[in-house]
């Protein structure tokens, strides 16, 4: 009989508690970090996965491919700019962007609760389609798979993708340098309220829409027209906040960012003021940062901000070798701190 291995002994707190911990902090934040560093990286460990990025690069008949996976368990099903479908294709899409990669194949995994009305699965799977054309993907490959009534919460839907690189840069927290700027593609925390306005019926002056989208075409105009990108990463689950301090731990290197300069639309801050969020924690579903040399910077923010998805295109601060690595934030009032991972997530289940 095969034995489970022992990993009790390098993680921060006892393996049994894991269910209850990801339980009570919806799953998000430094233990989520903690749960992927102390379990599945001893576990599965080998270099491709090792890199921590969006998706993985290796070589396959002398091409350059990355390979990405990720499942999709948003509540409501239905939210302002998107739903579970069209977002299920973005997320897999821009994870290829972000290692650099031109989209091509995906595959769908419907888990589907007991009862879904034919119409809302139709709904989502149509969405979908349409998500997929527009990105340029095709879904190749997929499962279906229908669990008891009260089992599944509607509908899950797990993608995995596949994409070529056509440059050869190494797009990996690796790269990023002492010097380089940090952009981020746009205004932040849309997508977080979006969801949450529906989930909790709550009522805004002006409407908030999901910033949802594909990023490829954006990422790849960098590309070729030569920009030396040296990291990217779409600003998902945690918001911009997970995002620089992974770039930080994964690079070794301090990151300084300006609050004035990071872009917020103010019908999304007092949002958050009102719900008492960190627009910097609130997960982006079509935006990423972008770690470019300085003297790539106005070219590269040029590039980005004509195109659609990349309009308020901002440069929000730099990178430098500072000890130890971390995360600065000066404040509208000039002051540092530290901008810390969060311990648990602000709002789970939306994405």
């Amino acid at each position: 009989m095969t034995s489970i291995p022992d990993f009790n002994l390098s993680c921060p707190f006892p393996i049994e508690n894991y269910p209850q911990v990801l339980m009570a902090h919806g799953g998000g934040g430094k233990l989520m970090h903690q749960l992927i560093g102390k379990m599945f990286l001893p576990a599965f460990g080998n270099p491709m996965l090792d890199s921590q990025h969006d998706a993985s690069v290796f070589e396959a008949g002398g091409q350059r491919l990355a390979f990405t996976t990720d499942s999709y368990v948003v509540r409501p099903l239905f939210f302002p700019g998107g739903d579970l479908g069209s977002l299920a294709v973005h997320g897999t899409v821009n994870d290829l962007a972000m290692a650099g990669a031109r989209p091509l194949y995906l595959s769908a995994a419907f888990i589907i609760e007991e009862g879904l009305p034919m119409e809302t699965l139709w709904k989502i799977v149509a969405s979908m389609q349409q998500a997929a054309q527009q990105a340029g993907v095709q879904i190749i490959t997929g499962d279906t798979k229908v669990v008891d009534k009260g089992k599944g919460d509607s509908l899950f839907i797990n993608t995995a993708g596949i994409g070529i690189l056509d440059h050869p840069l190494k797009i990996t927290p690796a790269s990023v340098r002492p010097g380089d700027a940090v952009l981020v593609s746009g205004d932040l925390g849309r997508h977080g309220m979006a969801v949450m306005a529906v989930r909790e019926g709550l009522a805004f002056e002006s409407a908030i829409e999901s910033d949802s989208a594909p990023l490829a075409d954006l990422v790849l105009q960098l590309l070729r027209a030569g920009i030396e990108v040296h990291c990217l990463r779409d600003i998902t689950r945690g918001g911009l906040t997970s995002v620089l301090n992974e770039i930080s731990e994964a690079s070794s290197l301090t990151l300084q960012v300006e609050e004035t300069l990071i872009p917020v639309r103010e019908d999304v801050r007092a949002a958050c003021e009102l719900l008492g969020l960190d627009p910097f924690q609130v997960a982006c579903e079509g935006r990423f940062a972008a770690f470019v040399p300085e003297r790539e910077t106005e070219r590269a923010l040029a590039i980005m901000r004509a195109h659609p998805h990349g309009i308020g295109a901002s440069r929000i601060g730099s990178v430098s070798d500072q000890r130890p690595p971390r995360v600065l934030l000066k404040s509208a009032i000039g002051a540092r701190r530290i901008l810390d991972m969060s311990s648990g997530e602000q709002l789970p289940r939306i994405c």
